[in-house]
């Protein structure tokens, strides 16, 4: 199970080179708004499948409009999009999530229990790309504490925020929003290169249950 956390790294973090640019001279930057598109190809979203087939699609909601909807059934899978953003002109990172299901035991403190039910990744890009870049995971978890801040036990370039923990809360919408620029200064010692992608991923194979998740818009802001 180690192998296969070590590859769904690897792949989060392999480039390709046609990437989504943006300027930060907007005071938004939108990365998803999943409300007012018809595909996720056609709008620069490509799925992963790590373990098992992907359970991801556009569904529309009576309390959210048209959402992402993320389900996992002892599966690993998500969605990237490539772009290139300098985050220190754009540090903020804001989404809206709800979580419905949460993989039972899960806990990314253990590599054996290493499944959330709704992960937001910004990725920086350091050559070489698949060993050297720096990941900050943006998680609601199922046991870790709120607000800890953690290092990945498969890579140690992965760093992860412990955004929502546990039950409370659970079916409610939330807007989050994090200073990404200062959270990369703190968690890795060093100032960040550009961002290269972002990715939105949902698991729950290492503790062999289920979970489920909805995603709304995500955009970076100068404020």
């Amino acid at each position: 199970m180690k192998n296969i956390k070590l590859i769904r790294l690897a792949l989060l973090i392999s480039f390709s080179f046609a990437a989504f640019v943006v300027h930060a001279a907007e005071d938004i930057i939108p990365v998803a708004r999943f409300n007012q598109i018809k595909n996720l190809a056609a709008s620069g979203w490509q799925v992963k499948e790590w373990k098992g087939k992907a359970d991801i699609s556009l569904v529309n909601t009576s309390d959210a409009g048209q959402v992402l909807l993320l389900k996992s059934k002892v599966t690993s899978t998500g969605v990237y999009k490539d772009i290139e953003l300098d985050i220190r002109k754009s540090p903020y990172l804001n989404w809206q999530w709800k979580v419905t299901k949460l993989p039972e035991r899960g806990d990314v403190r253990s590599s054996s229990t290493d499944d959330q039910a709704a992960q937001i990744y910004v990725v920086f890009p350091k050559f070489p790309s698949q060993v050297n870049s720096r990941i900050i995971g943006y998680i609601w978890d199922t046991n870790a504490p709120k607000d800890s801040m953690l290092t990945s036990t498969k890579f140690s370039k992965t760093k992860y925020v412990v955004m929502r923990s546990g039950q409370n809360g659970l079916g409610t919408w939330f807007s989050e929003k994090r200073n990404v620029y200062e959270d990369y200064k703190r968690l890795f010692k060093e100032a960040p290169p550009k961002v290269g992608r972002v990715s939105v991923m949902i698991d729950s194979d290492d503790t062999k249950s289920s979970a489920e998740s909805f995603f709304g818009d995500i955009f970076f802001s100068k404020k």
